[in-house]
């Protein structure tokens, strides 16, 4: 099977949810989100290890990071954050071979009935309505 995270930046940037794309890294948001504006921030490079960083990857991570935050405030001024990598398949990466760090957006009660009862996440935006939204707050 192929790293979903090496093909996404081979498509195009409405196809695969990309909201910006660096040297090194690319953001691009969860299909699977935790939240509504859960963003990846992916090495383009196929490593999984935290240690095997680079300089480049690593400063471009932290600006991404910091334009996230931006970014995401830009839509609710109320908004606080998850940020945080899942190294190793234990640590709970779902793709572990691929560097990835999570933003995950949280609001004041954004946990309800469903994902307890339902098993389910209730998202109340469709993803390419999101990342329209958030392309147009990214900072330039």
């Amino acid at each position: 099977m192929k790293c979903p995270f090496c093909h996404i930046p081979s498509l195009s940037d409405e196809e695969s949810l990309i909201l910006a794309r660096g040297e090194f890294t690319y953001v691009v948001l969860n299909r699977y989100p935790y939240n509504p504006g859960h963003l990846l921030i992916c090495t383009y490079r196929h490593m999984g290890e935290y240690l095997d960083l680079n300089a480049g990857e690593l400063n471009e991570i932290s600006s991404f990071t910091k334009d996230a935050i931006r970014a995401l405030r830009g839509i609710s001024s109320n908004v606080n954050f998850n940020i945080g990598i899942n190294l190793g398949r234990i640590a709970g990466a779902g793709i572990p071979e691929h560097f990835h760090q999570h933003i995950v957006p949280r609001w004041q009660g954004d946990s309800n009935f469903m994902p307890v009862i339902g098993g389910t996440k209730v998202l109340s935006q469709m993803l390419d309505e999101t990342r329209e939204i958030l392309v147009n707050l990214w900072p330039k």
